[in-house]
């Protein structure tokens, strides 16, 4: 099977406009709870901009949230000039892992930002990606913790931005999974990221593969622009029913964020001031209520999604958002939620 991704194959996201969103400053609730954010990225690339770990620690410190660790998801970042194609996302773990050991020298503050790695792998070439992860493996020390294989495609893509074109049904294919079955002997996790139409399928692979730990991103892409435009009910009640189907698996955790990305629909970047915590915890509060109720707070994390979701929203904001929506949560289901479920999954020693 040919490789589905390449270095130039990524989507378009909303403007970041630094002087918008210093217009909207709030106070950290809960400022003591330790928070690993277990989803943002790293990134320097003309056509994506900059962000790089001094902007991330920006918002991090700026935010008032006592961010301890972070976990780095791949972005096409820092990928190997030469060399065999398959192996060329390997420098992406190279560069995290070294953005790892400067933040566990102390020298940038408390966050350990990379304590944990995902990379890119292209599972489309079968076991051969064994060797690919062996590589990833060494290179990122001990912070690699597994790979993302992004199965996103949807015929109304272009409305959103998205100019990644895969196959439908990509991880049904043998081929795929002949590589996805690489994963479990080497101890390593797989993140997912699909939109709603597309929940089925890792609801069959989570099932085919039920050692294999399986995150699923951005709480599972339910679509708000295209043919889904105006249409958010009937959506969220097709989301929700694989939601339960994909809970129902005990190998699948969820990520509790990305709704600041254009295909979810939402209108909050269209304001004269940026969004409240408020405003968000009103508008997420069915999706992520949905979710933690489905997996429990054991199985469910939040993510930033940084920088993808700074198009709508500042990081301080985001998390007391985080926080307004458990506001009725014990003690331990707040650990899980803010730290304890990405600690355990991503094996990060806090």
């Amino acid at each position: 099977m040919p490789s589905t991704t390449s270095p130039t194959a990524i989507s378009s996201h909303l403007t970041v406009r630094p002087d918008w969103l210093n217009r909207r400053r709030e106070p950290a609730i809960e400022p003591d709870l330790p928070i690993v954010d277990p989803h943002h990225h790293l990134i320097d690339r003309p056509e994506s901009g900059r962000y790089l770990l001094p902007d991330l620690l920006d918002d991090i410190n700026g935010g008032g949230h006592n961010v301890v660790a972070t976990v780095y998801l791949e972005w096409l970042s820092m990928y190997r000039l030469d060399g065999p194609e398959e192996m060329r996302p390997v420098g992406e773990i190279e560069f995290a892992n070294g953005v790892g050991a400067m933040c566990a020298s102390g020298s940038y503050g408390k966050p350990r930002v990379s304590a944990g790695i995902v990379g890119h792998a292209d599972l489309g070439i079968g076991a051969r990606v064994g060797d690919v992860l062996d590589a990833m493996i060494a290179a990122g020390g001990s912070r690699f913790r597994g790979i993302r294989f992004i199965s996103a495609s949807d015929p109304d893509q272009p409305h959103w931005g998205a100019t990644a074109i895969r196959p439908r049904g990509l991880l049904l294919n043998p081929k795929v999974r002949e590589g996805f079955a690489q994963l479990a002997p080497r101890g390593l996790t797989f993140d997912a990221f699909m939109y709603h139409p597309q929940l089925g399928d890792l609801v069959d692979l989570a099932r085919a593969f039920p050692q294999t730990p399986i995150v699923l991103n951005h709480v599972g892409g339910p679509i708000g622009l295209g043919r889904y435009t105006g249409k958010r009910d009937a959506v969220f009640s097709d989301w929700s029913k694989k939601i339960q189907e994909l809970a129902a698996c005990p190998n699948v955790h969820v990520k509790l964020g990305g709704l600041g990305m254009k295909v979810f629909g939402f209108d909050v970047h269209e304001g004269e001031l940026p969004p409240s915590s408020e405003q968000l915890a009103s508008a997420w509060r069915p999706y992520v209520e949905t979710c933690i109720n489905a997996f429990g707070a054991n199985r469910a994390m939040f993510e930033s999604n940084f920088p993808v979701d700074k198009g709508s929203y500042g990081y301080g904001v985001f998390w007391n958002t985080c926080k307004l929506l458990t506001k009725g949560a014990s003690a331990p289901e707040k650990a899980d939620l803010f730290h304890g479920t990405a600690a355990r999954v991503y094996r990060l020693k806090l």
